[in-house]
């Protein structure tokens, strides 16, 4: 694996993402405003310190919400940050060719897909087309949860985000340097209310 930019490790990448999301939430980001074509122009080539898979909601631009410049994170969005092999190769490419150290999973209060799976379950409709197969990957975070439990969709959410983040650690070409401390995996959730993130403690 070659060595992170400016000798990274997941803990100061870590930090310096949930910096950039205080910075967002007093209103007083960096980067932020200046989103023009000739700052994407002077970041020259991309030394990215983190990737976050996030969900593809128009409310939680990934790049905003932490307050990060061009070239500093890699950013994927699913619906309900959902897996496939071409998400999990993307965050393979990342780690493996570009050094990043930390992967953070982010899910968000209110997500529309994980409400979809709760409905899906409790009505026993699974939808068409490959909404299913979204529908599909989420179902076994509700029924961890307990499909008919009042609070399914919010506890869902949280259980969700923790079943990614573990699929991802156990990943092929991502276990051993999670293993060996090189690399991070995290969890965590946006609050649309706030804009604060929270990492979620392990279990």
């Amino acid at each position: 694996m070659p060595p992170a930019p400016a000798a990274r490790t997941p803990r100061a990448a870590l930090a310096e993402l949930l910096a950039g999301n205080r910075r967002f939430v007093s209103g007083q980001p960096v980067h932020g405003h200046d989103v023009t074509a000739a700052a994407a122009v002077a970041s020259g080539d991309q030394q990215p310190y983190a990737v976050l898979l996030g969900c593809i909601d128009s409310r939680v631009p990934l790049e905003a919400i932490f307050d990060q410049t061009f070239g500093s994170i890699c950013v994927i969005r699913t619906g309900a940050h959902v897996l496939d092999r071409a998400v999990c190769g993307s965050i393979e490419y990342v780690v493996g060719q570009l050094g990043v150290r930390l992967v953070m999973v982010l899910g968000h209060e209110r997500c529309g897909a994980v409400g979809s799976a709760v409905d899906a379950l409790r009505s026993e409709r699974r939808p068409g087309g490959s909404l299913r197969y979204v529908v599909d990957r989420i179902a076994p975070a509700v029924h961890e949860v307990g499909v008919d439990d009042p609070d399914a969709h919010p506890l869902a959410i949280r259980r969700h985000v923790r079943r990614t983040v573990a699929t991802l650690r156990a990943d092929d070409l991502l276990a051993g340097p999670v293993t060996a401390g090189e690399v991070a995996v995290v969890g965590a959730l946006y609050d649309l209310a706030t804009g604060e993130v929270a990492l979620l403690p392990e279990e």
